[in-house]
């Protein structure tokens, strides 16, 4: 009986996380402006009572009077992920968990109204206090067996540590600056100009979230400060926002949460922990492949072309040819979001050198809007002089979720591997997204990553789905034989 006693048990916690997401997207949806204390309380006691599940000491008696050797794959994983969160819920005590939940809350208010005011000083506040808990919870976490930072990417890659990041992030650096510098001396395509309304943006982005696969009954699309994709199951929500003078950050968006939520829809189970996404870097795969090697591909700008010139007729783009070529400029720019993918992993390894140094110690919060121009200027020759543009353009350290940065390059890395195998196993690909039928890939990842849960470590599922260790060159290949031929290079 230990088994499903524990079954049920984790279903439960599973449930109340769920909730804890929907109030979270609820604060950046909908929530009514004065309702932000409310919320932090709200999210606090949520976090406590999920926090006593994941210790509940039943948990150990129920896992230990199991017989491991009659478990099935997706039973075992099941166990393995329970035990896992015992541990490191046992390790924190309750009442942090809660001041980080209301300080996580808070913090997000904090930052929305710190872009308003464009004043990085309004923020310093909500920040100082996540960082110098995320630095106890880390602590707490490591338990004197890895760095307190390792601790914390340890939550969103699970066994990933610093060590063996840091040189295959680094090893993009080189190849990029490269690719970067050449294609510099290019001339570039035009970019978009021109008027785009806002119901025509929504439109759009309804049409391609559908035609890539993503389920409405199942989902919805609303608009927030930063777009992020929540909930699973049959429940899976994203948001996307607009600027009536860029469509392409609507639209690329919009494509990167479909990416995310396509992997949520397609889980066996939305309440087991053995069926849940193998890891944030694999959920960044996800987002970043249908992104980037679907959306931005020159087979997929013959069907969408002629889907956004029925919308904009005014558009002043020629043909599919042109607007490839446009929605793939290279040029550095200030938004991570907005990247182009030559720059977009510059723009990881610098948060990544930041965040490190805030959870050390080495840098403090107060320091912080210096820190990132002088980097910035040094990754990108740009100086910043808007701070929403700069230290205030991304949600996570508002909510605390430091360690988590590294994982959107890991999934560049993995994405760029997966799609390698696309190709193989679907030798029409090109003529089938071209007409716009983009479902052979979405099956392929449901059968190789999206219903194998955490039944492996990311590592041996990517290598499992690919029939080869992951690597960077993929992505350093894909990206200069793709640049190489838009630029004549």
């Amino acid at each position: 009986m230990s088994l499903p006693l524990l079954l049920d048990h984790l279903r439960k916690t599973a449930a109340l996380e769920q909730v804890s997401a929907l109030i979270s997207w609820d604060q950046e949806t909908m929530m009514p402006a004065k309702g932000s204390a409310q919320r932090a309380e709200q999210s606090g006691a949520v976090a406590a009572v999920i926090h006593a599940h994941k210790s509940d000491p039943r948990i150990p008696e129920w896992i230990g009077a199991i017989d491991w050797n009659k478990l099935g794959d997706k039973d075992r994983a099941n166990v393995v992920q329970a035990q896992r969160a015992y541990e490191q819920a046992t390790r924190i005590p309750p009442a942090l968990a809660q001041e980080i939940a209301r300080a996580a809350s808070a913090g997000q208010v904090c930052w929305a109204e710190a872009r308003q005011k464009r004043s990085f000083a309004h923020f310093i506040p909500a920040l100082d206090k996540l960082v110098s808990l995320k630095r106890e919870e880390a602590a707490y976490l490591a338990n004197g067996e890895m760095s307190p930072y390792d601790a914390l990417l340890d939550q969103f890659e699970p066994g990933a540590r610093t060590a063996d990041l840091v040189p295959l992030l680094e090893s993009l650096r080189e190849p990029l600056v490269s690719l970067r510098q050449q294609i510099s001396e290019k001339p570039q395509p035009p970019a978009l100009a021109g008027h785009y309304e806002r119901q025509g943006q929504l439109s759009l982005a309804r049409q391609v979230a559908e035609k890539l696969g993503y389920d409405f009954a199942a989902g919805r699309i609303d608009l927030s400060n930063h777009p992020f994709s929540s909930g699973t199951g049959d429940d899976c929500r994203i948001t996307t926002r607009i600027d009536e003078s860029d469509p392409l950050d609507c639209l690329y968006s919009t494509i990167h949460e479909v990416g995310h939520a396509l992997y949520s829809q397609g889980l066996s189970d939305p309440f087991l922990p053995g069926a849940d996404y193998c890891s944030m870097g694999v959920h960044e795969s996800q987002s970043r492949l249908w992104e980037n090697q679907v959306a931005r591909s020159r087979p997929f700008a013959e069907w969408l072309f002629p889907a956004m010139k029925n919308i904009f007729p005014d558009m002043e783009i020629a043909d599919a040819d042109s607007f490839y070529r446009t929605v793939n400029r290279v040029e550095p720019g200030f938004i991570r979001t907005e990247a182009d993918e030559v720059h977009y992993n510059l723009h990881v390894l610098m948060r990544f050198e930041l965040e490190r140094d805030l959870i050390a110690g080495k840098l403090e919060t107060a320091g912080l809007e210096e820190a990132w121009n002088t980097l910035f200027a040094q990754y990108f020759g740009l100086r910043v002089e808007d701070v929403n543009k700069g230290v205030l353009q991304d949600i996570h350290w508002s909510v605390g979720l430091f360690g988590y940065f590294p994982t959107y390059s890991l999934g560049n890395i993995y994405s760029a591997c997966l799609d390698e195998a696309i190709n193989k196993a679907v030798p029409d690909r090109d003529k089938l997204v071209a007409s716009g039928n983009t479902g052979p890939i979405l099956d392929w990842l449901r059968e190789k990553i999206h219903s194998k849960g955490r039944m492996l470590a990311a590592p041996e599922l990517v290598c499992e789905a690919i029939g080869k260790p992951a690597s960077a060159d993929p992505l350093i290949t894909y990206l200069k034989t793709k640049y190489g031929e838009l630029y004549s290079l």
